[in-house]
Parts: structure tokens; C-alpha cells; sequence
């Protein structure tokens, strides 16, 4: 399959080196970021989930009015609405949308922020009734019968949606998470397997432990892998480093002042609950430089928070480094620079056009180019 990007739906400009000023939701600045997205070739973009935000299904639904191409991914938590809403929810944003929805389903990697809403399931348990919550949307978006459900932790009779989505048979499902209970759940129901930015090694440990869930399943293929970065791009090797630091200075001015905390960014003194974290920092003890251009130190200095991980160099080294990944089976680049806006579009249209061109001359010749 073509290589694909995926870019952040941002609703306000704030980020670990920018501390918000204004309110959390700036629907100018929505539509101009998704607009950068669009017109700088990327793929898709992500509509985030905190307990907190804004609510991402009625700022995708915005955007959809705002675009005309990039897909729309919406993060949802299970624990927020009963599927079969959910599934109405959403096929009728898929129809909102002319077909350009996507759905990324979140289970909750800390404890604290589910029991914000109400949920005080443990995490297996959670992940448990992410299993059931996907199977239902799958049968929900195709089934012209009724149907009944028996789980755990949903029971209902005799439901069909009489909106289905606009998309056939129905929109990709994507998923994440980096503990034995994610991968069993993500590697049987998923159509896209979220991942962060870890070392080589690291992620080519982790695509064979989804490979072999899917095969103890009976699964025939594996999910479509999905990988997320920061990139810091500059002309020279010397300046992309130079402006690394400075991000990272720029980082720690941020969380002195407090402006990064408005409950979105986790408190780097606490150890994570979730595992995909912990592995970032077990990465980060080994040194804050892997591989080609993967740079780790704003994973250390924010506690393993998420997508954390950079890729530093030209446009050129970037563009080799996910080529990298590539290599091992990556399929969709999920990138978010620190100047979110800026980055977006310089992102787009010094790195994307690289790699694309790069994916397409190995399909036509079976040789390396750029990578080599």
C-alpha cells in the first residue's frame, strides 16, 4: 500500500514550547491548521481526546466544511458513549464528511483522566471492553439485520442503524498501545496499529509481537502500522540541532512558568501507567540519540509524554529516517512538529514529497534511492 501522513487537528496554537493564551477553542486557527495540512500534501488528521478538550467529533465535523480532501481521524474513548450512539455518531459524520472519516479508538493510559468522566475500570478491563466496542461498530456500520450483543461490557437486543456510513464496507478503525493486553486487542480488531516513535529495535520488537497475535488469532495479515514523530528540520545538520536544543530550553521555560500544565501535559515526576511510555523511557536510559536521526531527550524531559520522540536533521535525513521504518513494514507517518503550524507546512513540503518519491521509485525498480 502508498505510504500515508498524518498531521494533528490542533484547535488552539498552544504547545510543550508555546503556552496557551487564548481559549481552547480557536476555530480560526482549526481551520487555518487543517488547511496547511491540506494544501501541503499530508494524508489525514488527527482530532485529539482529553478529558477536557473541546469535543473532537464536533470540531472534525467544522473542518469538514473547512477542506475538501484530508481525512478526518477522530480519537474516542469508549467510556464516553454507548456504541450504538457511537456508531450513529459516526456514520452520520461520515456522510458530513463525503467519506473522509476515520476513527481512532482510544482505551486510556492514565488512570487519573478516565476517572475524570467516570470511568474506574483497571486497564486490562478497559482494554477488554475496547475489544467489544470495535466489534460493535464494525457489526453496527455493516449489518442490514438486527442484531444482539453479549459481553461484558455491553449488552443490548435487536439493534440496526438505519444510517450506515458513507464509506464501503466502512471506515478504518485505528487503535494503540504497547501492553500485552493492547496488543492482543489491536492486533486482532484493528485496521491501523498506533505506535510511538521508539528506536529500530524497538519497533521491530514490537511488530513481531503483533505479527504473532494475529497469527494466534487466525488473523492472515497484520494491521496497516502507524508510527509518530516530531520532526526539527533544518537547512544544515548543525542548525537542526542547534534548534533542537533550543526547543528543548524552549520546553523547559514552558513548564517553569506553568503554561503547559491546563491538565493536558502529564506531570514528568510521576512514573507513567501506560506501558508504551514506560518503554520510551526505558529507550531514553540507553542515550538521548538512536539510530539515524532519533533524538529523545524531550521524552526524558517530559516524562515519556506520548508522541515525544524526534527526528532531527535536513529534510533529506528526516525523510531517510523514516524510510527506516519504512523498511520494516511502517506504512503511516504520523507527524507533529513543535511550531505546529509552521511545522506543518514545512513538514509537508520538504519531507513529504521525499518520501513519496522514494516509495514510488522502490515499487517501480525494487532498489533504494535515497535511503542507500
Amino acid at each position: 500500500m502508498p505510504v500515508e501522513f498524518l498531521g494533528i487537528a490542533g484547535t488552539n496554537p498552544a504547545s510543550e514550547v508555546t503556552p496557551r493564551t487564548g481559549g481552547a477553542l480557536d476555530l480560526e486557527y482549526t481551520a487555518k491548521l487543517a488547511r496547511a495540512h491540506e494544501d501541503n500534501g499530508w494524508d489525514r488528521i488527527l482530532f485529539a481526546y482529553h478529558s477536557g478538550s473541546p469535543d473532537p467529533s464536533q470540531v472534525a465535523a467544522y473542518v469538514a466544511g473547512k477542506t475538501e480532501r484530508i481525512n478526518l481521524v477522530v480519537a474516542h474513548r469508549p467510556n464516553v458513549a454507548y456504541p450504538t450512539l457511537t456508531a450513529k455518531t459516526f456514520a452520520t459524520l461520515d456522510h458530513l464528511s463525503g467519506g473522509r472519516f476515520e476513527v481512532h479508538v482510544i482505551t486510556g493510559g492514565s488512570t487519573a483522566d478516565q476517572a475524570a468522566e467516570g470511568d474506574f475500570l483497571g486497564k486490562d478491563e478497559r482494554y477488554e471492553r475496547t475489544r467489544e466496542f470495535i466489534q460493535i461498530l464494525k457489526q453496527a456500520w455493516t449489518s442490514e439485520q438486527r442484531f444482539d450483543f453479549t459481553g461484558k461490557h455491553y449488552q443490548f437486543e435487536q439493534f440496526v442503524a438505519d444510517i450506515k456510513p458513507l464509506q464501503q464496507p466502512r471506515p478504518r478503525i485505528s487503535f494503540g498501545g504497547s501492553s500485552a493486553a493492547a496488543y492482543a486487542v489491536g492486533a486482532v480488531e484493528a485496521d491501523i496499529f498506533a505506535l510511538w516513535g521508539e528506536p529500530l529495535a524497538g519497533t521491530r520488537e514490537q511488530l513481531a509481537t503483533i505479527d504473532a497475535e494475529a497469527a494466534k488469532a487466525g488473523r492472515p495479515d497484520r494491521p496497516v502500522i502507524q508510527i509518530a514523530f516530531r520532526p526539527i528540520l533544518a537547512p544544515t545538520e548543525e542548525l537542526a540541532w542547534a534548534k533542537a536544543e533550543s526547543i528543548l530550553g524552549r520546553i523547559k521555560e514552558v513548564q517553569a512558568g506553568g503554561g503547559a500544565a491546563r491538565g493536558r501535559y502529564r506531570d514528568p515526576r510521576k512514573t507513567p501507567e501506560n506501558a508504551g511510555s514506560q518503554r520510551l523511557l526505558k529507550a531514553v536510559e540507553a542515550g538521548d540519540r538512536h539510530d539515524r536521526a532519533l533524538w529523545m531527550a524531550p521524552t526524558g524531559l517530559t516524562g515519556g509524554g506520548g508522541n515525544s520522540t524526534a527526528l532531527v536533521g535536513t529534510p533529506e535525513t528526516v525523510a531517510a529516517a523514516l524510510l527506516d521504518y519504512y523498511d520494516l513494514g511502517v506504512r503511516i507517518f504520523s507527524a507533529r512538529g513543535y511550531d505546529i503550524y509552521d511545522d506543518a507546512i514545512d513538514f509537508g513540503r520538504y519531507v513529504i514529497p521525499l518520501v513519496r518519491e522514494e516509495v514510488a521509485h522502490r515499487e517501480h525498480t525494487s532498489r533504494r534511492g535515497l535511503a542507500s
